[in-house]
């Protein structure tokens, strides 16, 4: 789809245009200077791996509810910091259905009645019903049906199902233009006249007065179960103009939806048409955010973004007719059930792009799904319930679900929009779907993860402001805290700060046996001359008494061994279907050399090989956010002794976390121990009292080791400091493909080496790690360890079931330490019905150094897979490798099902 670009013609309109505001690009590109302190913004996660969330409420009692696609209706309960499920309903969930709405009732802690707007299985069309709350469980039989409307479910898509109550006890809700996006189109206005091409004429629903689709609808519910039509909708009660509960018409896809509380004032995010640059039929395509202070026609599919308007197209005969006037459109599709004469088309209030935009470029580039969240109102006593500060009142979050970002629009006191500015810097996004202020203004935020389907990675946020005085936060490191005595040892706070940035911070280092002091200096060396299993201390209190602490232990009497891979080496490509050969190096002081007594040493060497996903313990490529008993953990001294997946000087995590599994009363315990200080409960090494920390926050902490578990991967374990390791049997965790390892190609086979000595008393056995990764040489592309801009899409034609879609000018995906030195070529299956590209292949960044670039040509389909090839370079060392698809200016250019690195 190439656009024929020409001159943008701007349509002056009229002052019928309440909605329209005029802003210079100088003016809200430039955003006050914060006055509040990024810092101090909290993020708790609630809850996680929530299947496609949708939107969230928050009652006055505290309960948080969420509905989820598939019908699910959850709660979050703060009181037991669990999530229960409160009720399922039956829906229809294809084609973008399901469960898209919800809203509690204005009186919901006297009536308990739940709103929500759902996809019948047995009723072509939405229905938007009121149920009542036993107790925490959702009472079916409570249904009462307020409104329904038909749909066709012959294409996909656009639902929106967003739902708001306003001041006034008016419930607001929105409906998409359920049209299909593409076809004829051309990512133009969908207005196909043709016969039988309804599914893809938006006229007969957004542009229809008689049509409840594409709409923002305004209704009271009646304690009957009923509705009345309240004063101030677009057209008149008796319908003689069009249907009387519509209140705005002339949407695309308004999936997020709010409502001011204080002014009643509407505002949506109009996700828009996917045209990339203007052409004969019209506008490129914007996506929107609207607010509507009354009633009105806000334009598609005639118009988008400020009224830039599309022309009449014959589908049929290709002809292009006159561009449509926002002052008068006319609806004359053969689909159209109202009126021909529409109300004058409403100008966008802030609209963007796929590229950068001239009027609105704080909202940067790239994939556009464009929402809108609450505006925020200060009270004095958010100041004690640690509520969003003063700074950001009128302050209205807008966000994209693709792109993505948060914002803040921050408005006057007429609701004119007078700058859009960062939300806060402590907070990455992983799309954003819905936001809630709760009464004592705090935020709640879902996130709906990675990819368009179920995700792990999806969230429950609580965002609270800090006020007061905050104690440091302690680093403590040591180097050369194990060998020998006497033992010299380097003591460093590194990375101590004080949250408040007091100007000075007090340091006391003490050895435990014994408490005594031995610096007061921020770093310290300190030499320890008696064998023993000791703990470093250390403490720092701010100007104001506020203490923090951490320990770093210290074990002298025993040199600790080293081991090491001769081969493979790490980032190797390997053949998962046959044996591999390794050779291990292992040294230590007191028990000798493996090259000198392979057998002894070897029975105290250990190899596991595990078929790791991506995303499992201890992988690499993780950038979700830290839940909040890790966070408090980072914060600690935690990690001094302890790692996820292996013993350092106490006990693995999961280790932890098997040996309680099942047990109801282990975490009380375990959070007591960790507050008061335990020794013996696994070794030699005592653990001192955390006494900085409260026994809710050390729960916390626990319940994160205890939510650990070994991910269901396919290990193999072989001892010996040479051998061969048997290639895995996949069909073990599930595979149905054939061969040893069913064809599996995603995720890395991780190789650890463990050695264990014999200890020296009065230390105990020390182990020593080594750990390589190696890759197959075919890698599906969605295993890449990370992807930016490209989507997860499914498909029974590609490897694995997925593929990497929607791919722009720009995106990438990266493969972490591969080691080329045995590669000729790289291969690449790859499909387009589109422009085509190249992908590059680069060395340690996006722009890096260029290795090898594969041309991809038009397939004639998405799902038209054909193998593109090219040389690859050699670094000459392992190297991180960035896939970047390149075609400057394009959109939607290639799809890609994976890569292989063909031997030399």
């Amino acid at each position: 789809m190439i656009a024929v670009l020409m001159k943008r013609t701007l349509i002056h309109v009229v002052a019928v245009m309440a909605c329209c505001l005029v802003l210079s690009v100088t003016f809200l590109a430039q955003a006050e200077e914060p006055t509040w302190d990024d810092d101090r913004f909290e993020i708790e996660v609630l809850a996680t791996g929530m299947p496609q969330p949708m939107e969230v409420e928050v009652a006055p009692d505290g309960r948080v509810f969420f509905i989820e696609l598939g019908g699910k209706l959850r709660a979050y309960k703060p009181d037991a910091k669990q999530v229960i499920e409160v009720g399922t309903l039956n829906v229809w969930a294809q084609q973008e259905n399901g469960l898209l709405g919800m809203a509690l009732d204005p009186k919901f802690s006297e009536n308990r009645w739940i709103y929500l707007q759902y996809s019948p299985p047995d009723y072509s069309g939405q229905h938007i019903s009121r149920f009542t709350l036993d107790g925490d469980k959702l009472d079916m039989a409570s249904e009462k049906v307020l409104l329904k409307f038909e749909e066709q479910r012959i294409e996909c898509c656009h639902h929106a199902g967003s739902m708001e109550f306003g001041p006034d006890g008016s419930l607001f809700i929105a409906t998409g233009d359920n049209t299909h996006p593409a076809g004829d189109s051309a990512g133009y206005a969908p207005i196909d006249e043709r016969p039988d091409r309804f599914p893809w004429d938006a006229q007969k629903s957004s542009a229809n007065m008689n049509d409840l689709r594409g709409k923002v609808l305004r209704i009271k519910p009646t304690a009957e179960g009923k509705y009345e039509i309240p004063d101030g909708n677009l057209f008149p009660k008796d319908g003689s103009k069009g249907r009387p509960e519509i209140y705005v018409m002339g949407c695309r896809n308004p999936w997020r939806m709010n409502v001011d509380p204080a002014t009643g004032y509407v505002y949506w995010g109009e996700v828009g048409p996917d045209a990339g640059g203007d052409g004969e039929r019209g506008p490129r395509g914007y996506d929107e955010i609207n607010q509507a202070r009354k009633a009105g026609n806000f334009g598609w599919p005639y118009f988008v973004g400020n009224n830039y308007a599309y022309a009449d197209y014959d589908f049929a005969t290709k002809k292009l007719g006159k561009k449509y006037d926002p002052l008068r459109p006319v609806n004359e599709s053969p689909y159209n059930t109202g009126g021909k004469e529409l109300p004058p088309a409403q100008p966008a209030w802030i609209y963007y792009p796929y590229g950068d935009s001239k009027e609105f470029p704080a909202l940067g580039k790239g994939g556009r799904t464009a929402c809108a969240g609450p505006v925020f109102h200060y009270d004095a006593q958010f100041a004690k319930t640690e509520g969003f500060p003063q700074s950001f009142d009128n302050c209205m979050i807008i966000y994209d679900w693709q792109r993505p970002y948060v914002k803040w629009a921050r408005l006057d006191k007429d609701s004119n929009l007078v700058a859009i500015e960062n939300f806060t810097s402590k907070l990455s996004f992983r799309r954003p779907v819905d936001f809630k202020f709760a009464a004592d203004g705090t935020l709640y935020m879902l996130e709906y993860g990675e990819t368009w389907g179920s995700n792990a990675d999806s969230k429950l946020l609580r965002i609270r402001y800090e006020r007061g005085n905050r104690s440091p936060i302690v680093k403590a490191a040591a180097t050369n805290n194990i060998g020998k005595a006497p033992l010299t040892v380097t003591l460093s706070s590194e990375g101590t700060v004080d949250p408040d940035k007091k100007d000075k911070l007090i340091y006391r280092w003490q050895v435990t046996p014994g408490d005594k002091v031995i610096a007061t200096e921020a770093n310290a060396t300190i030499t320890l001359d008696k064998p023993g299993v000791y703990n470093v201390h250390l403490t720092v209190t701010d100007p104001q008494g506020a203490t923090g602490s951490a320990t770093v232990p210290v074990l002298v009497g025993n040199d600790p061994p080293k081991i090491r891979f001769d081969s493979p080496r790490d980032g190797d490509f390997v053949s998962l279907e046959s044996s591999i050969r390794y050779r291990l190096r292992v040294e230590d002081a007191e028990d000798g050399d493996s090259d000198f007594d392979e057998q002894a040493m070897g029975e105290r060497t250990v190899l596991t090989a595990t078929l790791r996903p991506p995303g499992s313990p201890g992988a690499s490529g993780s950038t979700a956010i830290d839940p909040p008993g890790l966070k408090l953990m980072k914060s600690s001294d935690c990690f001094n002794c302890h790692s996820v997946d292996r013993k350092i000087v106490g006990p693995s995590y999961l280790d932890v976390a098997m040996k309680y599994k099942g047990d109801a009363k282990a975490l009380d315990a375990a959070a007591e121990r960790v507050v008061k200080g335990s020794t013996g409960v696994w070794g030699q090494v005592p653990m001192l009292p955390h006494s900085q920390h409260t026994l809710e926050q050390t729960k916390e902490m626990v319940a994160w080791v205890f939510s650990l578990k070994v991910e269901a991967t396919v290990s193999q374990t072989v001892k010996g400091v040479f051998g061969a390791i048997p290639p895995p049997r996949v069909e073990e965790a599930g595979s149905a493909k054939g061969g040893p390892t069913g064809g599996v190609t995603g995720g890395v086979y991780v190789i650890e080496a463990t050695y264990t000595d014999k200890g020296a008393a009065p230390v105990g056995p020390l182990t020593a790690h080594a750990t390589i990764t190696l890759r197959s040489r075919q890698i599906e592309a969605e295993s890449a360890d990370e992807v930016r801009g490209a989507s997860l899409l499914e498909s029974p034609n590609a490897g694995g079931g997925k593929f990497l879609g929607a791919i722009h000018h720009r995106n990438f995906a990266r493969l972490d330490h591969l080691n080329l030195a045995t590669v000729r070529r790289v291969t690449c299956r790859i499909a387009s019905g589109g422009a085509g590209g190249h992908i590059e292949f680069r060395a340690d960044k996006p722009d890096g150094k260029l290795l090898a670039s594969v041309e991809v040509k038009p397939t004639g389909g998405w799902e038209a897979w054909a193998e593109a090839s090219a040389a690859i370079e050699n670094p000459g060392q392992p190297v991180t490798l960035y896939m970047v698809f390149v075609n400057p200016g394009k959109q939607h250019i290639m799809n890609l099902d994976w890569v292989r690195f063909d031997a030399k």
